[in-house]
């Protein structure tokens, strides 16, 4: 799967909703899936820089992308409602999420990390997870093959000192997903998760400041398996907690 070469069409009249799609791996993996045939949703919290995306998008003549700007901090149950009904209302169907969006802040001892900054941590990493996914569960029942994927860490599997909160969100999507694959198991919907590794990103030069980026691989060398876990390829891979640079 870490070689795939995705066939022309694969995701073709697919409607997939990619949250983190401004910078990183979000954005790179938006326009692989819209490459790819999809109708990209495209989340983000900031409206200038999804519609950068957007322009790629078009630009490249793929499929029309949509744009959901939502901040992750602070939304309620009932703006993830609102955005499900509002993907059915205007694209009738859903049939994968990509849950890039995520949060670290500075690398710190637990005894130092204040509540606002961990309660931060967790709706970002952990519970807007929750709740956009039990949203949008109505859409992706009706999908005939759906795929969720979400994205860990190397912290997330070993816990290290410093990264607090961050780690253990981690921790948390991992225990996620092994409970709804197990939820999911033989149904329509399969659900995995990543983790990158150290990839060039701005999150990555936010934790490690001093290294070289130049020295991490780029976003785009993780289409491959973003491609695979996403496609109809991967019908009978579920609950799998797969390392992007073994």
């Amino acid at each position: 799967m870490h070689n795939y070469q995705a066939p022309d069409g694969l995701l073709n009249k697919k409607v997939i909703l990619v949250t983190g799609a401004s910078d990183g791996i979000g954005r790179v993996m938006a326009i692989e899936y819209a490459r790819l045939g999809a109708t990209v949703i495209l989340h983000g919290r900031d409206t200038a820089k999804l519609e950068k995306v957007y322009d790629e998008i078009i630009e490249a003549n793929y499929p029309q992308p949509a744009i959901i700007p939502l901040n992750l901090v602070n939304a309620s149950p009932e703006q993830f409602k609102s955005l499900a009904d509002t993907i059915e209302t205007e694209l009738g169907r859903l049939d994968g999420i990509l849950h890039n969006a995520g949060m670290l802040t500075e690398l710190t001892p637990i005894e130092f990390t204040t509540s606002e900054t961990w309660h931060q941590i967790m709706q970002v990493n952990v519970n807007a997870v929750f709740m956009l996914t039990k949203a949008c569960m109505p859409l992706l029942r009706k999908s005939p093959d759906a795929a969720l994927i979400m994205t860990s860490s190397g912290v997330g599997k070993k816990g290290r000192a410093f990264w607090g909160p961050y780690a253990v969100s981690k921790f948390a999507l991992e225990g996620m997903v092994q409970v709804l694959a197990d939820e999911l198991d033989k149904s329509n919907i399969r659900v995995n998760i990543i983790n990158p590794g150290a990839t060039r990103t701005k999150m990555r030069a936010k934790a490690y400041p001093a290294e070289d980026p130049f020295a991490l691989i780029p976003a785009e060398k993780h289409i491959p398996l973003y491609s695979y876990l996403m496609g109809s390829d991967s019908k009978s891979v579920n609950g799998q907690s797969i390392d992007a640079q073994k």
